[in-house]
């Protein structure tokens, strides 16, 4: 195999953009979880003078120094945007059910970052692009794998037939989770609380930068570019939603997709998205934009830097440059959601086929060949069920949504 790099800039790193005279101003609604990371990348943007991070909205008292002395502090967001005026930007990285009303209150005042999955229904979604458009605002939606520079060159290597007619593309994520994870919030693992859509399951939160990002490579961006979904649901958890599912996509051009992705892995292994060709194949390693191109017994790896879309968005206001993971390309993963939300309730893998690794909440659920039917899946564009694997639902209670 020969190896070439492309690109200056690490993968957990961003390009700097040119500096702005004046500094946009900045809230963030949400400092734990994920939004630990956007203080991280604040901070670095704050010091580099691209932004000024006024407020920040949390329950939840923000940890001792995590933010500059002059930001302010308030409970909600009712009370940031009551006492805060001027804002640029608004960040919300919240828990997921909360995303809807949170990003219409914050639209009234400010371009809006919203992290992933945007909201919870196909019906917010709208409601959503209704509201954005209303008020004349930008909505970045926080799919950071799309900001990978990989994504340009898998369409130039398409494009000039490197690897043949695209036959497929699949997803394929393996990932361990144990029963802390699944006991991190109120929300964790839940299809709905008292009566509120939460949709979190393996392909809708964890490992939805899979879909997405399948989905982008495929020109699958509006709910138009999307045909049909199949779900095929499981959890060997005690949780609500789906821990391990095949999601059978096919476009409005007719390509399949199918990602395959599971939370009960025997170990941990970076997701990848497959590009089959009838030449060869380009496999994607998203989380560490890393690309392999094999063709005719030939293989190339290349390493791209990635685009911060928090400086991405900025831009985009400033200079007019587009969105890399703006609202309206994220009607295609919505599409997704919705049929995983209206889908039957995720089957349970009986005990018989589930072994347990640690203790106590340290201790996660493996499958027994989940690998190789997650590789089998993906390869084949099959879902469990057609795999005939022994906890597998019948092939007829299937869910199509079209």
């Amino acid at each position: 195999m020969k190896t070439t790099t492309s690109g200056l800039t690490a993968p957990s790193q961003a390009v700097p953009q040119e500096t702005a005279a004046v500094p946009s101003r900045v809230a963030l609604v949400g400092v734990h979880g994920f939004g630990t990371q956007h203080l991280r990348n604040l901070e670095r943007l704050q010091a580099g003078g691209t932004v000024n991070l006024v407020a920040v909205a949390d329950p939840n008292t923000p940890a001792p120094g995590a933010l500059p002395g002059e930001t302010a502090v308030f409970s909600d967001l009712d009370e940031l945007l009551r006492h805060t005026s001027g804002l640029d930007v608004i960040i919300v990285a919240t828990p997921i059910q909360t995303h809807a009303p949170l990003a219409l209150a914050a639209l009234a005042h400010a371009d809006l970052y919203l992290e992933k999955p945007p909201v919870v229904s196909l019906a917010d979604f709208y409601r959503l692009q209704d509201a954005a458009a209303a008020h004349g605002r930008s909505v970045q939606i926080g799919f950071q794998s799309l900001g990978s520079r990989a994504l340009p060159a898998i369409s130039e290597l398409v494009a000039r037939g490197e690897i043949g007619d695209i036959q497929g593309i699949s997803a394929t994520g393996r990932w361990v989770r144990d029963r802390a994870y699944n006991k991190r919030s109120a929300w964790a693992g839940k299809r709905s609380i008292d009566g509120i859509d939460v949709v979190d399951g393996v392909s809708t939160n964890p490992l939805a930068h899979a879909v997405a990002t399948a989905l982008r490579i495929a020109g699958a961006q509006c709910v138009e570019d999307v045909a049909s979904v199949e779900t095929d649901l499981y959890r060997a958890n005690d949780i609500e939603s789906d821990d391990t599912s095949v999601i059978r996509i096919r476009t409005a051009a007719g390509l399949p997709i199918t990602c395959a992705l599971t939370l009960c892995a025997g170990e941990s292994v970076e997701p990848y998205v497959t590009v089959q060709g009838s030449r060869g194949q380009a496999v994607f390693h998203y989380t560490e934009d890393r690309l392999v191109v094999t063709t005719s017994g030939d293989s190339r790896e290349e390493s791209y830097g990635r685009d911060d879309l928090t400086e991405n968005l900025l831009a985009h206001l400033a200079d007019d440059a587009p969105l890399i993971s703006p609202l309206d390309g994220s009607g295609a993963f919505m599409r997704v959601l919705e049929a995983v939300r209206t889908a039957e309730l995720p089957a349970f893998i009986d005990g018989a086929h589930v072994e347990w690794a640690g203790e106590g909440d340290a201790a996660h659920a493996v499958i027994p060949g989940i690998e190789e039917a997650l590789e089998r899946a993906a390869s084949t564009h099959a879902t469990f069920s057609e795999l005939g694997l022994p906890w597998a639902r019948p092939l007829t209670t299937r869910h199509t949504s079209s």
